[in-house]
């Protein structure tokens, strides 16, 4: 029988330093986009939390106001290592800043802060990911040019920063095993995505308040969509601390997972819900149907190739050629409806047959 299986998707205004909603271990993966330190847009929010950041900031102390900053969201990172479960993955998404503070430039490493930050509380750094931002900006130094001593180097990247709480998660049940079986993706997806290498363009958003609009910096929604597929299961809870735009909700629902996001503007809650609302129900299906016709072209592109090994296996769920055994159980739900509640929303998924 084709079941309609559900997931929730709360949407909270409040602090992420105060989650008292998510209780102790029950987050399976946690991804988000903080708010960068020292990247002047942010400012704002940052000394509101704490006025002796704006303090800093106008007395020119760029790295006292950097590790305040940094200070606001070590609350976080506490809270996300107390919800987490045993096994589970946080992926931070931040970018480092660069800045001229009374005639001075000079970087400013968030990524490094916050390695620091959860290594301190006991958590295993795991292999990091570079997002390459393709841009086409023609001049991509900054200072002087052409003239030595006088130029730097452009920002080009950020990163996708990668955590797991107490070792491997693990599964000692016949279900639990089998329930990680279905979750499986396609090995030739693994062999992209498991890379410390993502050239990935951004994604413009459509934030209808100017205010907001001047807050955001939203990744592109396959960030999210990968992270939860690689390190998460069918049914899990993903938290996001810092909702923003919605991003990593919407990957949720498009993966059969139930979500919980946070932030402290109310203008985000508002504007993301009403993105998630306008969203069709295609959006998140054609996701699904792209990754099995690019299965398909991998498939033909194999067969076509002499020098390449044949797949062995067959994947009944969704009637195609598999190259490992890990993938004989895996299978896709589609999203079925999207419906508001209370505190945001019900997604309604159905196993998709072959």
């Amino acid at each position: 029988m084709n079941t309609t299986h559900q997931s929730t998707h709360k949407l909270i205004t409040g602090p992420a330093q105060q989650m008292d909603a998510v209780a102790d271990n029950s987050i399976a993966l946690v991804v988000t986009s903080p708010p960068y330190p020292m990247i002047a847009m942010w400012d704002d929010i940052f000394s509101k939390q704490n006025q002796k950041i704006g303090n800093a900031l106008s007395d020119n102390d760029g790295q006292k106001a950097f590790e305040l900053m940094n200070q606001e969201l070590d609350k976080v990172w506490k809270e996300v290592d107390r919800v987490l479960m045993p096994g589970g993955f946080a992926c931070i998404n931040i970018g480092d800043a660069t800045r001229t503070i009374d005639g001075n430039f000079s970087l400013y490493a968030s990524h490094a802060r916050i390695i620091q930050a959860f290594v301190g509380m006991g958590m295993d750094n795991l292999p990091n990911i570079i997002w390459r931002k393709q841009t086409n900006a023609p001049n991509k130094f900054m200072g002087s040019g052409m003239l030595p001593s006088g130029a730097y180097v452009t920002l080009e990247h950020e990163w996708v920063l990668v955590f797991r709480k107490g070792g491997k998660r693990k599964f000692t049940t016949i279900e639990g095993k089998k329930h990680r079986q279905e979750s499986a993706f396609f090995w030739n997806e693994r062999n992209m995505w498991f890379s410390d290498l993502w050239d990935l363009k951004g994604t413009r958003q459509n934030i209808k308040k100017s205010e907001t609009r001047k807050r955001s910096a939203a990744y592109p929604f396959l960030i999210p969509y990968r992270l939860i597929q690689m390190y998460s299961l069918y049914g899990d809870t993903v938290l996001d601390p810092f909702l923003g735009t919605g991003t990593t909700t919407m990957a949720a629902i498009a993966s059969h997972r139930s979500s919980i996001a946070y932030d402290i503007d109310e203008a985000f809650i508002t504007s993301a819900s009403e993105t998630i609302s306008d969203l069709s129900i295609e959006f998140y299906n054609e996701l699904i149907e792209s990754r099995i016709d690019r299965q398909k072209e991998f498939l033909i592109n194999r067969e076509a190739n002499p020098k390449k090994s044949k797949p062995k296996y067959h994947n009944e769920n969704l009637d195609m050629a598999i190259m490992t055994k890990q993938e004989l159980q895996m299978q896709f739900y589609d999203v079925e409806s999207i419906s508001r509640t209370e505190d945001g929303f019900r997604s309604f998924h159905r196993l998709k047959n072959a």
